[in-house]
């Protein structure tokens, strides 16, 4: 039995910071980190049964056609993500009268839709990124019993070589996301790694005021390769969405709008026309799946 002090459920019967029941969530979820994007993808269903806000959690739930979705704000970053992840696999296989795991799993698809920096010359500004992989330089899964396979592992020990971070405070992970779900944004879509980091500034290569630690790190990232796979983009949660969907035993993918350009050193000119073509292409593969 699940203690009241480890998973906090209100008197409602919701889980507590995301503020869902099992009746509020539909299996395919899409998650954006910033609250007002959720009304960016609902616009776009055809029914809304369910609306909920908590914080910076807010929750639409409806149809497109006959698929059932929902979409979910996670706010930025991985400890973020550590929130929502575990209280939607909470919602999907938890009993929440007994405190209990259900005796049956439940896989949920998680997709994200994000917008993100691109570490590729020729990966400009307005594309979009659907994430074969994640790397994490933060510390959310170091936390966790992550069981990588042998892909996994090489592919977090060349990481970790080439990007100079060999006895390094900054200890990188890595999760490969859901080949199954990969496979329906092919054409539009660059594949590739993506790296997530703990921070937008000095964690991303940026300097304001504050010099940095890993001066190089950008340009080690844009020059890393692993067998067909290269590092085509970085953010802020993907490789958490994948290392805890791996753990918990759901699809996980990450779909990003490029933005920035850290390479060529530009930004997009309208943001919020390139989030919602990612939206509208996305959603259009999404109901079909």
């Amino acid at each position: 039995m699940i203690g009241e002090s480890e998973l906090i459920i209100t008197p409602k019967g919701k889980v507590y910071h995301i503020n869902l029941s099992q009746d509020d969530l539909a299996d395919t979820i899409i998650t954006v980190g910033d609250p007002d994007r959720v009304q960016q993808v609902s616009k776009y269903f055809d029914t809304i049964d369910f609306k909920t806000q908590h914080r910076e959690f807010v929750t639409h739930t409806g149809t497109i056609g006959k698929k059932r979705l929902t979409v979910l704000s996670s706010g930025i970053g991985p400890d973020n993500i550590d929130i929502v992840m575990n209280e939607l696999d909470a919602v999907a296989n938890i009993d929440f009268n007994t405190r209990t795991v259900k005796p049956e799993h439940k896989t949920l698809q998680i997709i994200r839709m994000g917008t993100s920096g691109s570490l590729q010359a020729d990966i400009p500004v307005d594309s979009l990124v659907a994430s074969s992989h994640g790397i994490g330089l933060d510390n959310v899964l170091h936390y966790y019993l992550l069981e990588n396979n042998q892909h996994e592992k090489e592919l977090c020990q060349a990481f970790t070589k080439h990007a100079g971070l060999e006895n390094q405070a900054v200890v990188p992970y890595a999760a490969q996301g859901s080949g199954e779900l990969l496979s329906h944004f092919n054409e539009g879509y660059h594949h590739g790694i993506t790296v997530t980091c703990p921070g937008f500034y000095a964690p991303q290569g940026r300097v304001v005021r504050a010099g940095l630690q890993f001066p190089e790190l950008v340009n080690r990232l844009s020059g890393f390769q692993f067998e067909s796979h290269r590092i085509t983009n970085f953010e802020m949660e993907t490789s958490a969405i994948f290392g805890l969907g791996k753990i918990f035993g759901h699809q996980c993918l990450a779909l990003n709008t490029i933005v920035a350009n850290r390479i060529t050193k530009t930004f997009t000119k309208d943001a919020a026309k390139s989030v919602d073509h990612m939206i509208r292409k996305s959603l259009e593969i999404i109901s079909s799946i």
